[in-house]
């Protein structure tokens, strides 16, 4: 008879992700809205060169001219008038110099600076919109809506007031104050706010920039929810500067007296001011106001025709602890709001598996991590199981972990994985003879058993783990090494995941063998037969 070799070739073991990828947690379509990057072509330097020398002297000499003149005026409108406490709305001549001499001084002066201002739309009165929403904010310059818009309140920290000259200015716009020290500040900010909003036309407007911080108008990040908890009618309020060169946005990387210096220099700068219809609250959104934030923020988005990222202030933090920790500034941007919500994360937590994230990407070019990185921190050489941990971590599967990916992979892979029966599941497989305690010896055994490695030496990490250094690592400092170091038990938990599933195809393939060897049977049954019937013919 004649034999069959069957060879079966099994493709290898695919990776499935254990959780699916949320579309929710992409990364943003823009990367990074807090940094301007200004780059000026030879010409653009010769002209500031040589309008510089006409223009500037000329127009500081007008600016100061308005300012001497404005500032008296600020002074007498405001002498005698509380900063805080039972403040009332101005009045009478009060008003008038506000709203009229005030207003027009204002204008003079940006005139005086080489603006332009278009103003396209109908400003509405308190009574219709008691609040106006303006966006996107990107620069001091922004300060002149309130000087378009009549002098409205506006929200202000309360050491701004006291800034010579510009903080008597500012008191005549009986800003909403916020206090850095007082820890109630904002609850009674919110209700200031409440209150001149329901005034019915009693206060004036409250002007509120509501992204909380400057950006570089590339998109619209996360509205605050401040200038929309009152459920009042908001009127939008659009800022563009339709310039060429863009020396308006304070996100430029340098000194704002160099920023104002280009911007002076210039022949002229342009700003359009849109004020957009009011927009009324639905039953639903007074009850929750970040439904009507994203709303307006989406109608805001779509006139200007910018996306909207989930970026707030916390980023920008967050970025100025990445530079600290010598990493690139752009990698502490993780749309902190949305990440927070997601994951229950608080900014102190994120701030502090920032630096954990710091301490192994510090080596590497751009602030992500490669594999060899990875396993260089896990004091660990690459294995199956660590490579299947990595690509768990990786979300975009460009081969490297960004401080984002970063963050949700020790926050929904890790720390999940990291129970006390795991780590009591992980400490009797590594304590061979049960006496309660860990050798080195092992230690090393089973792990070079689980990643097939022979002559893998552990030394350092086993030397971390015994913090007495008594040469055996006891389940207390077993168990706080693991707390601290969530990554292990993910890679253990992945590692007996892989045996599961190796286990798993090698049935799969006996099954297969198996059933190959009984037709194969057959099939030998047969020829014997066809043969046997050839003879007796």
């Amino acid at each position: 008879s004649t034999q069959s070799r069957i060879t079966v070739i099994m493709p290898p073991p695919q990776r499935v992700f254990a959780l699916p990828r949320q579309q929710s947690l992409l990364l943003p379509e823009v990367l990074n809205p807090f940094v301007l990057d200004l780059k000026l072509s030879k010409g653009d330097k010769i002209k500031f060169v040589l309008l510089g020398f006409l223009l500037v002297p000329l127009r500081t000499i007008c600016m100061v001219l308005v300012l001497l003149v404005t500032w008296p005026i600020a002074a007498i409108v405001t002498l005698g008038q509380p900063l805080k406490g039972a403040v009332e709305p101005m009045a009478g001549w009060r008003r008038f110099l506000c709203r009229v001499v005030i207003s027009s001084l204002g204008q003079l002066y940006y005139l005086a600076m080489g603006f332009r201002v278009v103003v396209k739309g109908q400003q509405v009165s308190s009574a219709q919109a008691p609040i106006l929403v303006v966006a996107p904010h990107s620069s001091f310059f922004d300060g002149i809506v309130c000087i378009v818009a009549g002098l409205p309140s506006t929200v202000s920290r309360t050491e701004t007031l006291f800034v010579p000259i510009f903080g008597r200015f500012l008191r005549c716009l009986q800003p909403v104050l916020v206090s850095r020290v007082d820890p109630d500040s904002r609850k009674n900010t919110i209700l200031e706010i409440e209150k001149r909003s329901t005034s019915g036309g009693h206060w004036p407007q409250v002007l509120i920039f509501p992204e909380g911080t400057c950006t570089n108008r590339s998109c619209l990040i996360t509205f605050k929810q401040g200038a929309f908890i009152p459920g009042v009618p908001v009127q939008p309020v659009l800022l563009k500067y339709p310039n060429k060169l863009d020396t308006i946005s304070w996100t430029w990387q340098g000194p704002a007296k160099t920023l104002l210096l280009f911007t002076l220099c210039q022949p002229f700068t342009t700003v359009q001011i849109e004020f957009m219809p009011p927009q009324v609250p639905t039953e639903d959104e007074k009850k929750s106001p970040s439904l009507f934030a994203n709303r307006v923020r989406a109608l805001m988005a779509q006139e200007l025709g910018l996306p909207v990222t989930d970026h707030t202030y916390e980023d920008c933090r967050l970025m100025i602890s990445a530079g600290e920790l010598t990493l690139p500034m752009e990698t502490g941007l993780v749309e902190f709001t949305k990440i927070s919500k997601k994951l229950n994360l608080k900014w102190d937590n994120v701030r502090k598996e920032l630096e954990s994230f710091s301490a192994i990407a510090s080596s590497c070019k751009g602030g992500r991590i490669k594999i060899e990185e990875f396993a260089s921190f896990l004091k660990l050489p690459v294995s199956p199981a660590l490579q299947e941990l990595f690509a768990l971590f990786d979300r975009d599967g460009n081969g490297t972990i960004d401080f984002r990916e970063y963050v949700i992979g020790v926050t929904v892979l890790c720390r999940p994985a990291n129970t006390e029966e795991v780590i009591q599941m992980a400490f009797k497989l590594f304590d061979t003879d049960e006496d309660q305690s860990i050798t080195q010896e092992e230690f090393s055994s089973l792990l070079r058993s689980a990643l097939g490695v022979s002559d893998l030496n552990v030394s350092s990490l086993f030397r971390e783990i015994d913090t007495d250094g008594s040469g055996h690592i006891t389940y207390s400092e077993f168990e706080s090494f693991a707390l601290s170091h969530p990554e292990y038990a993910k890679l253990f938990t992945t590692y007996l995941e892989l045996q599961r599933y190796y286990a798993l195809q090698e049935a799969e393939l006996d099954s297969i063998c198996s059933s190959c060897s009984s037709e194969d049977l057959r099939s030998e049954d047969n020829q014997e037969g066809s043969t046997s019937d050839k003879k007796e013919d």
